[in-house]
């Protein structure tokens, strides 16, 4: 684990930066029916855990949708999808029902497991220095350790760059 080197001018230079090889922090929180899910609940296999900031937004549900159409491909590779938000239960499950959502969603309001990640802390907003949510995806292996790590990321186009960098070939139909 490292805080961002110091040459990012920018931002996020306080920011924990995990890196494959280091355990993925544990946590427990409640998904879109209020029930618990852990970490260790996908002890021995894979899994791929996104942040977002909020549910219902227009990058959030681009992404959310396009991890929708390809959880088939990533289900088929034997990875499954974990989205974790600041949100409550009550607006994840609203999220799940507008946008057909077929993974997990769990709800992080005070965002504890997001800094663990590094996916909460300073970043750039419309050319401010702001507290925040880091759009960022995590490979978690059987051993429960970070594999791939991908932080900052936009929101269109990001589940397709995951596909390519895991080997997973897309099941979405182009239209």
């Amino acid at each position: 684990m490292t805080t961002s080197s110091s040459s990012d001018k920018e931002y996020g230079q306080n920011n924990i930066r995990l890196e494959p090889g280091n355990p993925a922090p544990a946590f427990t929180l409640l998904n879109d029916a209020e029930e618990q899910v852990s970490l260790s609940d996908y002890a021995g296999k894979p899994v791929l855990i996104y942040f977002y900031p909020r549910a219902n937004t227009p990058g959030c549900t681009t992404e959310a949708c396009d991890f929708r159409d390809e959880s088939a491909a990533l289900n088929d590779a034997g990875i499954p999808v974990v989205g974790i938000s600041p949100d409550k239960p009550a607006k994840l499950a609203k999220f799940r029902e507008d946008h057909g959502l077929n993974f997990t969603l769990l709800s992080d309001p005070d965002k504890e497991t997001m800094t663990a990640f590094g996916a909460f802390g300073e970043k750039k907003n419309y050319g401010k220095i702001v507290q925040g949510v880091i759009r960022s995806t995590f490979l978690v292996n059987a051993d429960g350790e970070i594999e791939k790590a991908w932080y900052n990321v936009r929101a269109k186009g990001h589940v397709q760059r995951v596909l390519r960098d895991l080997g997973v070939e897309s099941q979405a139909s182009e239209s």
